[in-house]
């Protein structure tokens, strides 16, 4: 009996190439989900496994909760699959819940929104526990001025300025209605909310917001990067270790 399941996925991406499988490599977070559901199910090679993300997440960025969904054939409930994949993926990913959905439930189409988090710390000593999660600063940035920066990127614009892919053909206009940033100890974490990212967006982003911070540009500089409409206007690309999907809306 083929249903379509509803996946809620948490992963540490340090050691992977991203969310997409590729041809070159077998770490990639959804091959790895693929080839744990083509054994529980014993699909073949006229009927493979196909799981679908919502959004691809770039090589060494982490997710909270990635939703996923996935046609399968198979009696088994919905616990039983989760302990299933739960027992044999690795330790660095994890499948927190199973739910069968409408056989109409795309986890990519039918997204209304991201939630993204990036984490930065700055101190004297080094965040030994945490070093795969953060990007460290060898300053602090004045948090003020980047919320300031952070006002002119709140909206409904063309993001083409802070988008990795310069050869997008596709529209560049988005919405981030939510952009917070949060101070805590030695942390800084940004959070943003949006109906969708561009490639690197958030990593761009949080890189320009560091140049206002650090005081290399005005705040009032971002409206006028987003106006250019060009790369190499914007900052630069934050690393991918701070970055993690924390929710998908539906």
């Amino acid at each position: 009996m083929i249903r379509n399941f509803k996946l809620v996925v948490s992963y540490d991406g340090t050691r992977y190439f991203g969310w997409e499988h590729q041809q070159e490599t077998d770490m990639t977070i959804q091959g790895r989900l693929e080839a744990v559901l083509t054994r529980m199910t014993g699909a073949g090679p006229d009927r493979p496994v196909t799981v679908i993300g919502a959004g691809r997440t770039d090589a060494g960025v982490h997710a909270r909760a990635m939703t996923c969904n996935v046609l399968l054939d198979t009696e088994l409930d919905e616990q039983e699959i989760r302990r299933y994949m739960n027992r044999y993926l690795p330790e660095d990913i994890s499948v927190n819940d199973v739910k069968v959905c409408a056989d109409r439930f795309h986890s990519r189409f039918k997204a209304r929104g991201k939630t993204y988090r990036y984490t930065c710390w700055y101190g004297d000593a080094k965040p030994v526990f945490d070093r795969k999660y953060v990007y460290v600063l060898d300053r602090a940035p004045d948090v003020e001025r980047m919320r300031d920066a952070a006002e002119y990127l709140t909206g409904m614009h063309d993001f083409r300025s802070f988008c990795g892919n310069t050869r997008m053909k596709k529209s560049t206009v988005r919405v981030v209605d939510v952009i917070r940033i949060e101070e805590s100890g030695s942390y800084i974490r940004f959070y943003f909310h949006g109906n969708g990212f561009l490639q690197h967006m958030v990593r761009i982003m949080v890189g320009t917001l560091l140049q206002a911070g650090f005081g290399e540009i005005e705040p009032d500089r971002i409206a006028r990067i987003i106006e250019m409409k060009d790369r190499k206007t914007a900052g630069p690309t934050a690393p991918a270790k701070g970055l993690c999907l924390m929710k998908v809306d539906y």
